[in-house]
Formats: C-alpha cells, structure tokens, sequence
C-alpha cells in the first residue's frame, strides 16, 4: 500500500513539474500579446483580439501552474502557527485540511465540466453524459458559446483548460494527502522534485 502511494506521489509530481515548467514560459507568450497590443495601438489600427488574448493566457498560466506551486510550496500559505511546528504536526494538520481544498476542488471541476459543457452547445442537466455521449457518438455539439466581445471567440478552449488546470490541483492535492501519510507513518517519503 504504502508503496502504491509512494508511486502515486512520484508519478503525479513529475507531471505536475513538466507542465508547470512548460507553463512557466506562458509568462512570455503573455508579454508577447500585449507587446503586440501596445504596438498596433501605437502604429497601426489597434487589434480587436489581445485583450481578451491576453486574459485567456494569464487564465491558463495561473490555472495550470497551481499544481506545480503547491508542489513546490510556492503558493501563498498562513505560516504564522504552521511555519514553527515540526513536519508530524504539519503532516496532522495537511491530513485534515487538504480535505477542504480537494472538496472546493471537485465542486470547482463541476462547475467548470458543466460549463464547458454548454459552451460546446450542451443545456442539460447532466453534463457528465454530455461528455460521455460525445465519445460513444451518441451526442452532438449545439451551437458552441462565443464571447460577446467583438473578436468573439469561442469558449470552450479556455473551459477545458480550466478544467485540466482544477484536475491537475486535485491530482496534486491527493498526493499532498498521500505524503501526510507516509510522514506519520514514518515511511520514507519520495522526495520532492526541486524547482
């Protein structure tokens, strides 16, 4: 069992760490549009698209590198107890609390499903099925959701992305879990992938 999760831990934080270095780099793609936007303000007729360009890449690096700052503890965390107990009592304390994140996570996942869903053209009650019926051939895609923006795209890149990004965190998350356990119950831990 123990092992299980060690292999659980060890598998889910090299993916995380090959996506999150990978989106590191977003924060150029980033820079780019808006460089692009400043120039075409500047010079030429301004472009419709690098506004909301723009916002959908800052979506998928913040979304998409959460798994990898927790991984790396690199997200903002209260430290004003927790920075000064010892790694059981931090375990103890992850084991319970990691519960809550992974319960807004699942709620956040469907939420983010369902809307997907209905950007694909889907307004039903069940948007598990939606999905599932897209892969058996027994659904069809409606009429996809657009932004109201003049550049109007569509929507749903942008909500599978969110979606991957919340499922990576859970992902995580549960490895999270799995490490508290390992800890208190001594058994070697992987260690973590540096930054």
């Amino acid at each position: 069992m123990h092992g299980m999760m060690r292999g659980y831990v060890r598998g889910i934080e090299a993916v995380n760490h090959v996506i999150g270095r990978i989106v590191m780099w977003g924060i150029f793609a980033l820079m780019g549009v808006l460089f692009y936007s400043i120039w075409s303000k500047a010079f030429s007729l301004p472009a419709l698209w690098t506004l909301e360009m723009a916002q959908f890449v800052m979506v998928a690096y913040y979304v998409l590198g959460g798994a990898y700052s927790m991984q790396t503890g690199a997200h903002v965390r209260m430290d004003l107890l927790y920075g000064d107990w010892s790694p059981r009592r931090k375990a103890w304390a992850d084991l319970f609390t990691i519960w809550l994140l992974i319960f807004y996570l699942c709620v956040l996942i469907y939420g983010g499903v369902a809307s997907a869903a209905y950007s694909l053209g889907y307004w039903g009650q069940t948007p598990f099925g939606f999905f599932a019926g897209l892969a058996t051939g027994s659904e069809e895609i409606g009429t996809m959701e657009r932004s109201s923006s003049a550049w109007r795209p569509y929507l749903w890149p942008i909500k599978g992305v969110m979606v991957l990004g919340f499922t990576l965190m859970l992902l995580q998350c549960v490895a999270e879990f799995f490490r508290s356990v390992l800890v208190l119950r001594n058994d070697p831990m992987p260690e973590r992938i540096p930054a």
